[in-house]
């Protein structure tokens, strides 16, 4: 696979904290790559070195196949969760400012500007001040300022925050769009749905360490806990309460002559075999395995440290 971040062995302490402990990752190129943890676990301080905002201890950090350097900070867009812009400098003004820091001309500062204020349907907020703007608006100049210089990899931490749920889809939709034209993007986020649905990988930090890290898809099956739902119809009320006693169900209800529940197959059985032994009580309407959610793996992989 061809890799556009990759980190080897980073470990990097403040005093007597340790905030990476021998921490590696491998971000595929053209990806939606997810990093996760708690408050503390180490996220912010691995943005941080990509950015060079801070180096590590130890360990090494490729670029596109490169040593990270300096000269790579222009081909970075980095929207961090606490926004970091002029509150009372003309919007179209420093928009342009901060793409000439990363590179760009002013012409071409210029017509980027255009493309993403009309896009986004901000034009008229060119002139005004950042301090006259809700915190939602002046999250879409954020968001401009972070990707108007054409980055290949950008850095999304919180990206959300402070969006009402309209535009908060239309950010969505312009990530996703990004990532369609071939951007890398790291996204760090505690809205585990955001995660689920934009993110094609995800790693887990816990106490400055890796706990996993895989795609999305594999990540869920990890955590599968051999649970199905079930909608069952025709069924006597004393047939689910020996199913209730034998199998423990959970989550019961019932509408109708239906009944729904989720059941734990036993080691010694399978799903077929539980087909069959519904099947001679009822109709069976509906039987699903339950993937677990991205926020049922996060809190159980940082309870117990799932492998």
């Amino acid at each position: 696979m061809d890799y556009f971040i990759q980190a080897e062995n980073i470990t990097r302490t403040y005093e007597d904290k340790i905030a990476l402990d021998n921490f590696s990752i491998s971000i595929p190129k053209g990806c939606i790559y997810g990093i996760l943890g708690p408050n503390g676990a180490g996220k912010t301080t691995f943005i941080r070195i990509i950015n060079q905002i801070t180096k590590p201890d130890s360990g090494k950090i490729f670029f596109n196949g490169e040593p990270l350097q300096s000269k790579h900070i222009a081909r970075i867009g980095y929207m961090p969760e606490e926004r970091g812009l002029y509150k009372n400098m003309g919007i179209g003004e420093q928009v342009i400012y901060l793409a000439q820091l990363k590179g760009m001309t002013k012409t071409q500062a210029k017509s980027r500007l255009e493309y993403w204020f009309d896009k986004l349907k901000i034009e008229k907020w060119r002139n005004k001040k950042l301090s006259e703007l809700s915190k939602g608006m002046a999250q879409k100049i954020q968001f401009v300022v972070t990707v108007l210089h054409d980055p290949e990899l950008l850095i999304f931490d919180e990206p959300f925050s402070g969006f009402d749920p309209v535009n908060a889809n239309l950010i969505r939709d312009e990530i996703l769009e990004l990532k369609e034209k071939g951007t890398t993007i790291l996204f760090s986020s505690h809205r585990m749905e955001s995660v689920e649905e934009l993110c094609d990988y995800v790693a887990l930090i816990n106490n400055s360490k890796k706990i996993l890290d895989d795609s999305v898809k594999e990540i869920r099956h990890k955590f599968k806990e051999g649970k199905f739902k079930v909608t069952i119809a025709n069924i006597t009320s004393q047939e689910i309460e020996k199913l209730r006693q034998l199998k423990q169900l959970e989550n019961l209800s019932n509408e109708g002559n239906e009944y729904t529940f989720s059941i734990k197959i036993p080691d010694n059985e399978t799903s077929n075999s539980l087909i069959t032994e519904l099947s001679e009580k009822g109709e069976i309407i509906s039987f699903c395995e339950e993937i677990p959610s991205m926020n049922q793996v996060f809190i159980n992989a940082v309870n117990s440290k799932h492998p």
